[in-house]
């Protein structure tokens, strides 16, 4: 792309509006760079999506209500291909008002006309959004249960049928608090953003929980968001891989009563198939779980005999494929002293949660 500047060298000129002019232009070239720079730094010059080119986003537009910036936005996005195109205009503008959503704002204030700053920071946002990053980390949080969590790439983005692995770990964990003497204790493998750990802390005043991550982004936002939430005193977080470092894994994060995990689990032929927020901003390692989606699954599977008290449980969310896999594999190591209990479904009634057992030692 060219850049065009203004350079009048040693011309004399006489004409006040010819300087004017000029002066204009200058400012103009100027203008242009620090938003072609901008958009180089979001990455935007490229985008794509339904065929649409973004190009050069136009500056913002001012004077605008609350609710004529948020129609503004969702038909831009709407425009250049960008998924959800309502929701991401009002999560955006709700977070610079400083309210989670609309609903959560006053009526009285749709109508009013957004300040210049405000209006600046919705365009810096939307530019981001207009980049294809998630909305989760345009407004860097979002909320998983009843917890809200800071979140930046490239750490996973947790979903929301992670709830229900988390509801169903919960409803086992308090039957086993309720007749035992000492607290419990969980691990979670591939913690991310701290989510399901974090969630299990707030939920179970006795639970104590360890989690570890290969990721060092992962990590220090587990321990930040711990630290937010008070909850940082009964969890240990631990960088560690549980492949290249298992004997490590082994020796400091056992024994505990349940094993739980969101491990990569997508078959890797079908990652380029993912959509482009989460191709270019999330952690593949995150995503990735090998030729068959069992990789990590199955290194969870190899270790969860011997970290887990008698009859631990482990509680995994898979890929809908991966149920039959994996009492496939437990059938086959017979020496696993694992038993497959039970596959539960999400919501959109796909097999999506596998719960095992450590037999009894006799």
């Amino acid at each position: 792309m060219n850049d065009y500047r203004c350079n009048c060298g040693s011309l004399v000129l006489e004409s006040p509006e010819l300087m004017e002019v000029l002066i204009r232009l200058n400012r103009l070239g100027r203008a242009v760079r620090f938003h072609l720079g901008h958009i180089r730094r979001q990455g935007l010059c490229a985008v794509s999506g339904g065929g649409a080119s973004l190009g050069l986003d136009p500056p913002p537009v001012s004077g605008l209500s609350v609710l004529q910036a948020v129609a503004h936005w969702e038909r831009r996005f709407q425009q250049c291909g960008v998924s959800e195109p309502g929701p991401s205009s009002q999560y955006i503008i709700a977070h610079v008002l400083g309210a989670k959503t609309m609903a959560n704002l006053n009526p009285d204030v749709l109508t009013e006309v957004l300040t210049d700053k405000q209006t600046q920071r919705v365009w810096e946002l939307c530019s981001r959004r207009l980049s294809r990053m998630p909305v989760q980390y345009v407004i860097e949080e979002w909320d998983f249960r009843d917890l809200t969590l800071k979140l930046r790439p490239p750490v996973f983005i947790p979903r929301p049928e992670t709830e229900e692995l988390v509801s169903l770990v919960l409803a086992d964990l308090r039957v086993k608090q309720a007749s035992s003497v000492t607290s419990l204790r969980c691990l979670e493998v591939g913690c991310g953003s701290g989510a399901i750990s974090l969630s299990l802390l707030h939920s179970l005043p006795q639970l104590r929980a360890v989690a570890v991550d290969k990721s060092e982004e992962a990590v220090c936002l587990t321990r930040e968001n711990a630290h937010r939430l008070g909850l940082q005193d009964r969890l240990e977080v631990h960088h560690l891989d549980v492949t290249a470092d298992a004997e490590v894994v082994l020796r400091e994060c056992g024994p505990v009563d349940a094993l739980v995990s969101n491990p990569p689990y997508l078959f890797s032929q079908d990652m380029a198939s993912l959509e482009p927020e989460i191709l270019r901003f999330e952690d593949p390692a995150a995503l990735d779980g090998g030729a068959d989606g069992m990789q990590m699954i199955q290194q969870i599977l190899d270790l969860a005999p011997h970290l887990l008290t008698d009859r631990g449980r482990v509680y995994l969310e898979v890929d809908p494929r991966h149920p039959e896999l994996i009492q496939q594999r437990i059938v086959e190591q017979r020496t696993a002293g694992l038993q497959y209990l039970q596959t539960h479904y999400d919501i959109t009634s796909r097999p999506r949660f596998c719960v095992l057992q450590k037999k009894a030692e006799t």
